[in-house]
């Protein structure tokens, strides 16, 4: 079935637009949707079949596939990582919501396919309707980016023509405007120093 192309506004994202989102993410569905970098791939982190089928898109083994999850703000970081100092909070209170992947030591309670990792990556997009989309649904998403190295940069932001490419793969497209075509900066806080892994969108300088 065709995925549906659902338009909703960052600066006010209608609750009933979020709900429908939200309903379809329990269901074991698949969106794309905008954070404050590139279009986002994802699905609920508790839903299994859901995160196979994000894998199986990647071709990737979901075991050893590196998403990202994407949370509404820190007050939950301790459900999926492991205590940090204060030191590396701080840059995370620094930096986030923006974008930004922090790359930390996963926690005890992740998801059963996730327990084997050792590191987590964390995302706060400053985006309105992904951030609303979590709240919804009360846990994070797990993302991972649309964008194909080798691929036309073009169809990665305008979400019609995302739309026309993952039509039979997702379920839903959400339309929040034109994407970006940067990454987010990937940081590992889980040396001694921070450590660049990917230099994005992101400031360096913020650390």
């Amino acid at each position: 079935m065709a995925a549906e192309l659902l338009r909703i506004y960052d600066e006010n994202p209608a609750p009933k637009h979020i709900n429908k989102v939200v309903e379809v993410l329990k269901k074991g569905g698949l969106i794309i949707y905008p954070t404050d970098t590139i279009y986002g791939l994802g699905c609920d982190i508790t839903n299994v079949a859901a995160l196979e089928r994000i894998a199986q898109i990647k071709n990737v083994k979901l075991e050893k596939a590196n998403f990202s999850f994407v949370c509404e703000d820190l007050s939950n970081l301790s459900d999926y990582v492991k205590q940090i100092d204060t030191a590396t909070f701080k840059i995370l209170k620094r930096c986030l919501p923006g974008p930004y992947t922090f790359i930390l030591p996963g926690g005890n309670n992740l998801p059963n396919v996730f327990k084997k990792k050792k590191t987590v990556g964390i995302r706060v997009p400053d985006n309105n309707i992904c951030r609303a989309i979590v709240n919804g649904l009360g846990n994070p998403i797990v993302s991972t980016s649309i964008r194909d190295e080798d691929e036309v940069l073009e169809y990665g932001t305008d979400p019609e023509l995302i739309l026309e490419k993952w039509s039979n793969l997702v379920d839903i497209v959400i339309d929040g405007g034109y994407g970006d075509n940067i990454p987010s900066t990937v940081i590992d806080l889980t040396t001694e120093e921070p450590e660049v892994i990917r230099e994005g969108k992101g400031s360096v300088e913020i650390l």
